[in-house]
């Protein structure tokens, strides 16, 4: 085996979007939130301090507001075992201007002046709760453009984590997202810029492959519209063709999480970014896990993805706010 002193060095994040839960194929909740989640993060943050994890938990207006939720997290925030950042959740963040819909629960749709207010609000709510000032933002829905990361460097913000790579909807394109820790040119967030004031930490997606270019291309190919009758994405994954894999224990079992680590190292990549939501950590909070279970199951999926890290690189584990110092000192970050 590989002595330690000749494996890369990785550092590993991982963040949760703390949040509450709803029935993600219905209507977006406005009022009466249930955050019954919250009582599951003890024990969770338990689990990370066995390992060594510190989380970054992404922390929406609804988490926050509610006297019963953030009694669960303050002790784990003052202990200093965590970061929290904002989460900004459109249909649950006052001040509210009408109903939310599909188009208007992506932040990115909204006008500016209404995420900025919405914005304020957030903060407010933080620092009333947990006494932070969050130097780490994460829209709801995932998606960023130059105007709200503008927003984020007025408001003091130095790390957005908004970016999913090789995702793309009607309102958001990030297929072409810098897999690296990155300075964002504003004008073209998914490319590396002149700024340095704020840094983009996107989360960990990629393939079962090494080289992205390629992989991306044959996912787009088997993943077209017209072929979806085909069920050509499911025979690719089942042939090992390709498989585009997820760096998020809710999602994606510990074994399938594997490729994800030699995918980082084959790039360059000197982070793994794991992320998921605190709303899988009960049972059918997101109708990401069918099975009974669900805290149990992401766990073990944990475990067993470092286990393997652990065998490949040495590791380093830190909140997003620490490993923009590390990166920064180390290799520095994409420019």
């Amino acid at each position: 085996m590989t002595g330690a002193r000749h494996r890369p060095d990785l550092v590993f994040v991982l963040s949760m979007d703390t949040e509450e839960e709803w029935d993600w194929s219905g209507p977006f909740p406005q009022r009466d939130f249930s955050v019954a989640n919250a009582d599951r993060l003890p024990a969770f943050q338990a689990f990370c301090d066995g390992l060594g994890i510190r989380p970054t938990y992404f922390v929406d207006y609804a988490m926050a507001d509610d006297p019963a939720a953030s009694a669960q997290l303050r002790p784990i925030i003052d202990s200093g075992r965590c970061e929290v950042g904002a989460h900004l959740h459109p249909w649950a963040n006052p001040p509210y201007y009408g109903e939310t819909g599909e188009y208007e629960s992506h932040v990115v749709n909204l006008p500016l002046a209404q995420t900025e207010a919405k914005l304020e609000a957030l903060l407010e709510r933080l620092r009333g709760a947990f006494g932070v000032v969050p130097n780490a933002f994460r829209t709801g829905r995932w998606g960023i453009n130059g105007e709200i990361l503008e927003l984020l460097r007025r408001k003091g913000f130095g790390i957005d984590s908004s970016m999913y790579p090789f995702f793309r909807n009607a309102y958001f394109d990030c297929e072409q997202t810098h897999l690296q820790p990155y300075w964002p040119d504003f004008d073209e967030p998914v490319r590396p810029g002149r700024q340095r004031d704020l840094l983009e930490f996107p989360v960990t997606v990629g393939f079962n492959g090494t080289d992205p270019a390629r992989m991306l291309a044959r996912y787009k190919a088997v993943s077209r519209p017209a072929l979806e009758r085909l069920r050509l994405v499911g025979l690719s994954w089942h042939t090992r063709f390709v498989r585009k894999l997820y760096l998020s224990p809710e999602v994606t079992s510990g074994r399938d999480m594997r490729p994800l680590v030699d995918f980082a190292l084959a790039n360059d990549n000197p982070m793994l970014h794991m992320y998921l939501h605190s709303s899988s950590l009960i049972d059918h909070g997101t109708g990401l896990i069918e099975a009974p279970g669900a805290m149990d199951i992401i766990q073990r999926n944990i475990e067993e993805l470092l286990a393997y890290a652990g065998t490949r690189a040495n590791l380093t584990f830190c909140t997003l706010s620490e490993a923009a110092l590390l990166i920064d000192h180390r290799v520095g970050v994409a420019a």
